[in-house]
């Protein structure tokens, strides 16, 4: 299939004018020279690859932790809906036997791939190993310090499906479990009081990634830097950022960008089971969350996750003034590579699985395709 008259986001990061094919379900020719007659007309419609969340709990009123496969591919469905074609979703600090369900839950929509539901690429794993301190919106309860062996046997039993494992680098064993998980996937700090010393010896030992930026560490201090400068410091690791426009301030999410540059940014929804739902009560974790006016709360008053997808989120970062092309890479290519899929997915470019959005030039009236496909 032909398309032409688009306005292209294309693999050097920047909107072009022209056509693009699929063949088998992969992209084929970018920007020919030669089009055919009877090509699709697009009219001069925005192209974006499909969007990847890599740290998505739930949707639709199912939470990836509950172990459930029904809601697992519920989630799944409203995902590609709305324009997010491949996710890594996002486990909570529990016990490991709740965690080995919800994991072989997901290794079932990985190997089946379910027409029209967004792709599973991969799991992240978010706690046990977090700091009481910056638990945040993770329940207590089942904190524990840094596991290699329990964490290794979580990855095995799910076929090595965890793409990113969190970790507090202030914990006993924190640079050890680092130097030894990153083997096997990427590690990311996450829930973390660390200090500067601390973030740094992580880093050295091979965290690449920083979960949901600004939320659940220290701020930035000018006598005590913590962990972002060591993070920006470290110029391999890459940085999630929720931009729900709740979590974080407009003028932080430029910050962040300015710091980190459009190559080590990446946008996330950390969305639960409310999103996409109306005000009420929802659960995260084991813990009640109340959801009013869009803001997601637990009954202490501590922000959860969002209630946004990332399609949205994309739309926010734009029009709190991050360049267009930016806002996508971050939303696209950047996450494919913190799960180690940049080869796949993520880009318009001939070989990669034909993901995309057709849209307007303001992200509305979006077309959804998988595998070059659209989504019903």
């Amino acid at each position: 299939m032909f398309y032409k008259n688009a306005r292209l986001y294309c693999q050097d990061f920047q909107f072009h004018t022209g056509a693009f094919s699929v063949e088998e379900g992969r992209f084929a020719q970018v920007l020919p020279e030669v089009v055919p007659a009877d090509a699709v007309d697009l009219h001069g419609a925005t192209v974006i690859p499909g969007l990847i969340d890599i740290h998505n709990h739930g949707n639709s009123g199912a939470d990836f932790s509950d172990g459930d496969d029904a809601g697992l591919r519920k989630m799944a469905r409203y995902l590609a809906k709305n324009g997010i074609t491949s996710f890594a979703p996002a486990s909570m600090t529990l016990p490991y036997p709740v965690l080995e369900r919800a994991f072989a839950t997901a290794r079932r929509l990985h190997d089946e791939k379910p027409a029209g539901h967004a792709r599973l690429m991969g799991i992240q794993m978010e706690g046990p190993y977090f700091s009481e301190k910056k638990k945040g919106a993770q329940n207590g309860e089942y904190l524990k310090d840094p596991d290699f062996e329990g964490f290794r046997a979580l990855y095995e039993g799910c076929g090595g499906l965890v793409r990113i494992v969190d970790v507090a680098p202030e914990l006993p064993g924190a640079a050890e479990f680092v130097e030894k998980a990153k083997e096997l996937c990427t590690v990311s700090v996450a829930h973390t009081d660390s200090d500067y010393e601390h973030a740094r010896a992580a880093f050295a030992a091979g965290a690449t990634h920083l979960t949901h930026l600004f939320n659940a560490m220290p701020p930035i201090h000018h006598r005590k830097p913590g962990v972002i400068p060591a993070a920006v410091e470290a110029k391999g690791v890459r940085a999630e950022i929720i931009c729900d426009g709740l979590h974080i301030h407009p003028a932080i999410i430029r910050l962040a960008f300015a710091m980190f540059g459009p190559a080590r940014m990446i946008l996330v929804s950390d969305a639960l089971r409310c999103c996409g739902m109306p005000d009420g009560e929802y659960e995260l974790g084991g813990q009640p969350v109340f959801l009013a006016g869009g803001v997601a709360r637990l009954a202490d008053g501590t922000l959860a996750g969002s209630a946004t997808n990332l399609f949205d989120c994309m739309k926010n970062a734009v029009s709190f003034g991050i360049p267009e092309a930016d806002a996508v890479r971050a939303a696209t290519y950047n996450p494919a590579c913190a799960i180690g899929a940049e080869r796949e997915i993520g880009l318009i470019a001939p070989g990669y699985r034909a993901d995309f959005v057709i849209c307007s030039g303001d992200f509305t009236g979006r077309r959804v395709f998988l595998d070059g496909q659209e989504v019903g």
